[in-house]
């Protein structure tokens, strides 16, 4: 009776707080299947972009970026579901070290784009540049364009003539394209009851001043925009970076 007692004993101990357990199991359940919903979108992507006669122009394809990094973030939540819900220890320090090691990488992410804010400007200043002269010829880099374009209400890295880099929006007199001097419909300011976009209401803005072309669209670049933009959302930005280490740290 007494040996029974204490095998139910030994059964029902736990070397992990219970509280501890399941929190640490429910996070890493949701992320877990947060990594399986990149996975996914990088395989859609993937297969997707082999359908369409598009030039890749990234070093790296970014929908193979997101398959990576699900996979990743299913190995390090995988590990942290199973040692939670099973005690496994082994499975538990390795959780723990992944989370480290990924939390130790985005701080020193973080430090070195403070105190090299200059040379990251340059960075993204170049990479602009290049989806801006690749616009029409990658499907990835112009649905970007017209994403940011969109959501900072800008257009150009500096301004909008920055499209005369594109081939086709290029303001050349001897440019031969009917979108010479055009600027993309994502620059354009949207009236107010307007259903349908016009594509066209880009077109020949970049002979205009500064004065007339605020009328159809937004002048101002994304480079400045985005520094607004933060300056204006810093308890926002604050906020998520705080969510995002909280989980790792904890």
């Amino acid at each position: 009776m007494d040996r029974q007692m204490s095998l139910t004993r030994t059964e029902m101990f736990s070397f992990v707080n219970p509280w501890i357990r399941y929190f640490l199991f429910f996070f890493s359940f949701l992320f877990w299947v947060f990594s399986l919903l990149i996975v996914a979108i990088g395989v859609y992507a993937k297969v997707q972009k082999a359908t369409d006669t598009v030039r890749d122009t990234f070093i790296i394809d970014p929908a193979v970026i997101l398959i990576v990094v699900g996979v990743v973030m299913f190995f390090i939540t995988f590990c942290g579901c199973i040692g939670a819900l099973r005690e496994n220890i082994r499975l538990l320090k390795i959780f723990s070290f992944s989370l480290t090691l990924v939390f130790l990488n985005q701080l020193a992410i973080a430090i070195l784009g403070f105190f090299y804010s200059d040379q990251t400007r340059d960075a993204l200043g170049k990479f602009v540049k290049k989806a801006i002269v690749d616009y029409r010829d990658d499907l990835d880099l112009q649905n970007l364009m017209d994403y940011i374009q969109k959501e900072f209400k800008c257009c150009g890295w500096n301004n909008y003539t920055d499209w005369s880099w594109n081939l086709y929006f290029n303001c050349t007199p001897s440019n031969p394209s009917t979108e010479r001097c055009s600027v993309p419909f994502s620059c354009c300011t949207p009236l107010p009851e307007e259903t349908v976009i016009n594509t066209m209401c880009g077109f020949g803005v970049q002979t205009q001043n500064y004065v007339e072309a605020t009328k159809s669209i937004y002048p101002v670049g994304c480079a400045d925009r985005a520094v607004i933009w933060i300056e204006s959302h810093l308890m926002l930005v604050g906020a998520l970076t705080l969510g995002l280490a909280l989980p790792q740290v904890t």
